[in-house]
């Protein structure tokens, strides 16, 4: 009995590039884990690290329960690698930042399989299906803006004993609502870099709720229901038409031919010469 071929769980592109961008991501997290961080900075990279994991064991799970069968992808593939790389450690679990290396496993896969044939199809992939790649794209942006602001605000507020940004929690609420452009004013950068993070923060802003605001009106406006037809279909029934036509024009010519030749066949029983069609007459050239 010939062996049935393993099955595994295969994504799009667009989500496989969220996948790329966020194992990128995390990788860039966990070398700010060893720089000298404030305290309450290394809990707030610690936190988007924890919540990168918890997207991580998401996928796995994914992957895992669709794989036929499992042991396929968990050693075929080395998912067991991917889990490795997304255990949490929850701040109070230092050496499992070591297994963070074990993402490189899965960047390197995903790069695989965007390469040769996917890669050159990427950008046609990209035109198809604009709306799903606008989606993930603008959650990925509106994500990492969010965490790259609060990172650079609270380690740079820190320094300063006039900052009103002391914790990881009054950052991501500074960076929630400058991005989403509300701008209560309760908390707000001293420093100059602090200001200059906070500007980028406000025009990123302003791109990323249009492009919200554009992708919810395209879920929630119904689909025309006009009838008229599209293009495609006013050149097919064009076709269709002058395809009939050209049917019905052949069909009468024949019938002409044959009360022509059931004339001539009477005028010749009867002893009468058989009239001929002028060279210029169309209806003598067609029977030709």
């Amino acid at each position: 009995m010939a062996a049935t071929a393993p099955v595994f769980k295969e994504h799009g592109n667009s989500y496989n590039i969220f996948i790329l961008v966020l194992t990128v991501y995390s990788l860039v997290l966990m070398v700010l884990l060893l720089l000298p961080l404030d305290p309450e900075t290394r809990n707030l990279v610690n936190l988007y690290d924890n919540a990168i994991c918890v997207i991580f064991l998401i996928d796995f799970t994914m992957n895992l329960a669709a794989s036929r069968p499992k042991r396929a992808y968990f050693i075929t593939r080395r998912g067991w690698l991917d889990l490795l790389g997304s255990i949490p450690s929850f701040g109070f679990l230092p050496f499992t930042s070591l297994f963070r290396l074990a993402r490189l496993s899965r960047l390197n896969r995903i790069v695989k399989m965007l390469r040769g044939q996917a890669g050159k199809d990427l950008i046609v992939d990209v035109l198809k299906n604009r709306s799903q790649y606008a989606t993930f794209i603008t959650i990925l942006l509106a994500g990492m803006v969010l965490s790259v602001a609060s990172i650079l605000v609270l380690q740079e507020e820190s320094r300063s004993p006039d900052a009103n940004i002391t914790t990881g929690g009054d950052a991501i609420w500074w960076g929630i609502v400058t991005i989403t452009t509300v701008g209560y004013g309760d908390f707000y950068p001293v420093t100059t870099l602090g200001r200059i993070t906070a500007i980028f923060v406000m025009f990123a802003g302003i791109g990323i709720i249009g492009a919200l605001a554009s992708i919810l009106a395209s879920l929630l406006v119904a689909p025309s229901t006009s009838d008229e037809p599209t293009p495609d279909e006013a050149s097919g029934a064009g076709l269709q038409a002058s395809a009939i036509t050209t049917g019905a024009v052949a069909q009468e010519l024949a019938g002409i031919r044959a009360e022509i030749a059931e004339l001539r066949a009477v005028l010749g029983a009867s002893g009468g010469a058989a009239p001929s069609a002028p060279a210029s007459d169309p209806m003598q050239r067609e029977s030709d």
